[in-house]
């Protein structure tokens, strides 16, 4: 993993973008520390902060685009998701609309959350709009709190 990280690092904002594509999707990634390491090497917040949120956004609507796919089968065996994280997620989604996606940024949860909001269909311009403020909240606060050190 360490090596992936140093490639990633080596490509400055694309790498960072894919790293974030990665952490927002199913794949098993975190982009917070290539975001700390990029900041370290000097990279510009500005830009950083806007590939970050633009590949975490985008790893989110994939997980999204394979919800749509609707076929439980397939979400269990190539996202791993399970049925019943599904179906918990669908009973806890009822009501409340596409905005929940501002809340994907969360570990794990998130992931579950976008696949869920494909499966069930919700209105994908609501859904990238939600997933891209939540993804930009958390790539500022961390931003911001590793400038500030």
């Amino acid at each position: 993993m360490e090596s992936v990280i140093d490639f990633l690092i080596q490509y400055g904002y694309w790498g960072m973008t894919v790293s974030a594509f990665l952490a927002g999707s199913i794949f098993p990634f975190s982009s917070e520390t290539v975001v700390v390491a990029l900041l370290l090497a000097g990279l510009e917040p500005w830009p950083l902060f806007l590939s970050a949120t633009a590949g975490n956004s985008l790893g989110s609507m994939f997980n999204y685009g394979l919800g749509t796919l609707g076929r439980m089968e397939w979400i269990e065996r190539y996202t791993h998701v399970k049925r019943e994280k599904v179906e918990r997620m669908q009973r806890w989604l009822q009501g409340r609309g596409a905005w929940v996606g501002s809340l994907c940024f969360l570990p794990v949860f998130g992931s579950v959350l976008s696949v869920t909001l494909g499966f069930m269909r919700a209105n994908p311009y609501i859904t990238a709009v939600s997933i891209t403020i939540g993804k930009a909240v958390r790539y500022a606060i961390l931003i911001m709190f590793v400038s500030a050190i």
